[in-house]
């Protein structure tokens, strides 16, 4: 058999609700242009909940026999995706991680002139730019200064090959956003654009909610990531934790 490329199981975790989460649903209910937050999209924290939801989580990795629990961390920068992945880690206890590492390459989706404006905001805003969008939609649609699901794509294909290179048979822990989640999604699955917009479209990715890979040798020529569990969200309806689903603070409507 050829040599091992991938690590032996990987683990996809947007994290708990933020504050912005709180913020956004409360500007598109009073059905107004902007979400009101004060801090950097970079800064913005966990809510209460958020803190609650990853508690809820971290309990469930530790539980997991050493053998099998994660021993590689990643996670984006952003606040709210670095407290979960801290909460997790801190759960399982010593020895915690062989590594955890914050990667820029995890950041949120970059929205440009959109950030912080709710769909209604957009639409009166930048009316050109709400049509052109609905025209080419979200997986190739760049704002002025943002990204497009496909850049997002690009930077994630090089933490691919940093996985591949530094982490095979180890057992990664990925901590992130929504947008990163389904976009990891697309490359380990080797979607197409329908097929990762129809998964978008059917349902937002769950606050803590986990999409899980495991290697298995005998599937492909070489041996292949094979997804095991989508949007799972059991840890935290086990410790009675409200399930949440809003989008993250820089909205867009989808396609």
């Amino acid at each position: 058999m050829p040599q091992q490329k991938w690590p032996q199981q990987i683990w996809l975790v947007r994290h708990g609700q933020s504050a912005g989460n709180v913020a956004r649903d409360a500007a598109e209910a009073r059905a107004g242009l902007h979400i009101e937050i004060d801090t950097r999209d970079v800064d913005v924290p966990l809510s209460e909940l958020g803190l609650a939801q990853s508690h809820a989580l971290a309990g469930w990795f530790a539980a997991l026999p050493a053998a099998v629990r994660p021993n590689v961390v990643l996670h984006s920068p952003y606040a709210r995706a670095a407290d979960t992945a801290r909460i997790i880690v801190n759960h399982m206890g010593p020895p915690a991680a062989l590594a955890v590492s914050s990667d820029e390459r995890l950041r949120e989706k970059e929205f440009g002139i959109l950030d912080r404006l709710t769909t209604h905001g957009i639409a009166l805003k930048y009316p050109e730019l709400h049509v052109q969008r609905e025209h080419v939609g979200k997986f190739y649609f760049r704002p002025p200064g943002g990204e497009s699901w496909c850049d997002v794509i690009l930077r994630l294909r090089s933490v691919l090959d940093t996985i591949t290179r530094e982490y095979c048979g180890e057992r990664v822990l990925i901590v992130a956003h929504q947008v990163i989640v389904n976009c990891l999604r697309y490359l380990f699955e080797r979607l197409d654009e329908s097929k990762i917009l129809e998964f978008d479209r059917d349902a937002d990715v769950p606050n803590c909610a986990v999409t899980s890979y495991g290697f298995d040798r005998h599937v492909g020529r070489n041996g292949k990531l094979v997804l095991q569990l989508t949007n799972f969200v059991a840890p935290l309806e086990a410790a009675g934790t409200t399930v949440t689903v809003q989008k993250d603070v820089p909205c867009a409507p989808k396609a």
